[in-house]
């Protein structure tokens, strides 16, 4: 398989003859960097003087003769996707099926910013195949690395020193899911885009919106290369190059940079509620042969978190060749107080005895972090800009009881491809002006996706009342089993998660 990727990013597209020198250039500068970062002492305290953050530069304030006033290289595209997650990649896949199909020449490029595909993609994961049978009915056949179904599931409210049988929330059930390495699956999509023809370009960051006279989003401009410490140019400057494209597509996930700015042009969250996020710790046990249960899979909520404060864990036992553990510990960024450590409370969590027991005796082999959007149906703001649309969890598409995004972000990515595709080249294809998706919008709110949000609106909310979290497993209960989620009212986000921090003292 990877002969044939290498053949295929070999065949001599249009943009490798500048964008592989850029490539080269940033590689050559992380290596020569690494062995100084990795013969440092590790100090307690710093000595060295604290640096100021560098601020945008006025291009048009440099000299005449700085090579960053250079001109851009621009190339153009029909679409060009931001981000090479489960989303980018299920939008990149679908577009190529669909023009495929109909012989449509139809040119889509991928830009990821990490060195490789599926490089800086951390989950737990419990993977609901549904997006993935739409998407590749076949994907058995073409060896996804969905190996380890999910065998048992079980929900426990930990004490101090126990662990308590929950009910299990029916949207928990894990039936027909797949504990998986959701880095290696997404490496895996990356393969099957490529055979399509998706154009992927990893180790690329797209750094700037690139805009129309209009104001209308034309594409992105990636970073500029070969730049010293404080952001001045060096011999090996290289001007980042612009990708001009009819459609531009930002699978940035959570709380993405280029997302953030078009959030605020386009006021695309002045309808939404205030999005919430959480932070997710995990780590990856070897364990002995005797604690191993392949197909396990174990949520908690409870201790060491207090009663005010959301969060829980999950525990999945995957690949027993290896006698893989994957352990992670996720808090709600909405908590009050000021000294809580995320950090630190996943180390407690890891002493507690129902833990305890099935690590000690092996070994952490990785370890990672991420950010989560949590605000769920109330928080989804507007999808498209003009120009084009956000996907994944971009938008956050997180369905937060379930613990699960990846089926719900490739399923967006999925539909705006296929409207940008009807846009496009469908019967009555766009001819002037800014390409605008809005049947992207509609087309999610009538699919899947909406409805299963919807059912869970009500979850976080109720986490947040004055019974904290007792209040919310009681009416969690009662939502998700008696009223299935069609309760004649939505509960709002009270705050942002930074206005219910308390001042320290």
């Amino acid at each position: 398989m990877a002969s044939s990727l290498l053949s295929v990013r070999a065949t001599g597209r249009r943009m490798a003859a500048t964008l592989r020198p850029m490539l080269a250039s940033r590689l050559i500068t992380r290596v020569a960097l690494r062995p100084a970062v990795l013969s440092q002492t590790p100090r307690a305290l710093s000595t060295s003087a604290c640096r100021s953050i560098a601020s945008p530069i006025d291009i048009n304030s440099l000299p005449e003769d700085d090579p960053r006033r250079a001109e851009r290289f621009i190339d153009e595209t029909d679409v060009v996707i931001v981000g090479g997650g489960p989303a980018g990649l299920s939008a990149a896949i679908r577009m190529k099926q669909l023009a495929n199909e109909a012989g449509q020449e139809c040119r889509v490029m991928l830009i990821e910013k990490a060195g490789e595909i599926g490089a800086h993609i951390l989950s737990g994961a419990v993977i609901e195949p549904r997006a993935l049978n739409e998407l590749i009915p076949d994907w058995k056949e073409k060896g996804a690395p969905l190996n380890q179904p999910a065998l048992s599931d079980s929900m426990r409210l930990l004490t101090p020193t126990s662990s308590i049988p929950l009910p299990h929330p029916p949207q928990m059930n894990n039936k027909g899911n797949y504990i998986v390495s959701l880095s290696n699956f997404v490496k895996w999509l990356g393969e099957q885009a490529e055979e399509l023809g998706v154009e992927i370009y990893p180790g690329f960051a797209a750094s700037e919106i690139m805009y129309g006279e209009d104001g209308s989003v034309e594409g992105v401009y990636l970073n500029d290369v070969g730049l010293d410490k404080n952001f001045e140019p060096k011999d090996s400057y290289e001007r980042g190059m612009g990708i001009k494209a009819k459609v531009t597509l930002l699978g940035e996930g959570c709380h993405g940079s280029l997302s953030k700015t078009l959030f605020k042009k386009f006021d695309l969250r002045k309808d939404s509620q205030p999005q919430k996020y959480g932070i997710g710790i995990k780590e990856v046990w070897e364990v002995t042969p005797e604690k191993h249960e392949p197909g396990k899979v174990v949520h908690t909520l409870g201790w060491p978190m207090d009663i005010h404060s959301y969060g829980g864990s999950f525990m999945y036992h995957f690949e027993p060749e290896r006698r893989l553990v994957a352990i992670g510990f996720v808090v709600g960024l909405d908590y009050e107080n000021p000294y809580m450590n995320p950090y630190k409370e996943f180390q407690r969590y890891k002493q507690h005895p129902f833990i305890r027991n099935v690590l000690e005796g092996g070994k952490c082999i990785s370890y990672g972090a991420r950010a989560l959007n949590e605000g769920g149906f109330q928080s989804i703001p507007k999808l498209v800009f003009p120009g084009g649309a956000l996907i994944g969890c971009t938008a956050g598409f997180l369905n937060l009881p379930k613990i699960k995004g990846t089926h719900t972000a490739m399923k967006s990515g999925m539909i705006a491809a296929e409207s940008a595709y009807d846009t496009l080249f469908g019967a009555t294809p766009h001819e002037s002006g800014p390409v605008v998706l809005d049947s992207y919008e509609e087309n999610i709110k009538d699919s899947w996706v909406w409805k299963e949000l919807y059912e869970v609106r009500n979850i976080k909310p109720s986490f947040h009342g004055p019974l904290g979290m007792w209040g919310g497993m009681a009416w969690s209960g009662l939502d998700t089993v008696l009223l299935k989620g069609k309760a004649p009212w939505t509960w709002k986000h009270k705050k942002a998660d930074w206005e219910a921090l308390k001042p320290a003292k």
